[in-house]
């Protein structure tokens, strides 16, 4: 699978999701802090991961930041795009399976090389539910998505 990566700061966490996800087989694409001459500034490089997804340079992405929040709010702002927030297994799971997320968020303070594994096994091996309801909610996600890309436009 392509993904890509983005990191505001080159953190010891940030280079070992690049690397563990290559160990996976994944070919990742640097963005921001890992990557030379790349813009670092969180927004930044977020929103330049995202964009790979929405344009289809890459399946998914991981957006990382200090606390996580900032790398997930950009990226979210890009249309098509569904970042979630994860400090855990659980979370990684749900987000993949409730709600069909297509970006990780990671927060450089909390992950833990252990976490960290965790979380990827967890999101690599969630399906998005074909639960009706599930099914539902993710419709209606799809049409906020395009009324923004209608206001975009």
């Amino acid at each position: 699978m392509r993904i890509s990566v983005s990191s505001d700061m080159d953190e010891p966490v940030a280079r070992l999701v690049v690397a563990e996800l290559r160990r996976r087989g994944h070919r990742v694409r640097e963005h921001g802090a890992l990557r030379p001459g790349a813009d670092a500034r969180w927004a930044a490089c977020s929103e330049a991961a995202a964009r790979d997804v929405a344009e289809g340079l890459a399946e998914q992405a991981v957006v990382c930041c200090w606390t996580g929040t900032g790398a997930s709010i950009a990226a979210n702002k890009v249309p098509g795009v569904r970042a979630a927030l994860c400090t855990d297994a659980a979370t990684a799971d749900g987000a993949r399976r409730w709600n069909d997320a297509n970006a990780l968020a990671l927060s450089l303070r909390l992950i833990s090389e252990p976490v960290l594994k965790e979380i990827l096994d967890a999101w690599f091996a969630a399906e998005p539910s074909t639960d009706p309801e599930d099914v539902r909610n993710m419709a209606r996600v799809g049409r906020l998505d395009a009324a923004r890309k209608d206001c975009q436009a």
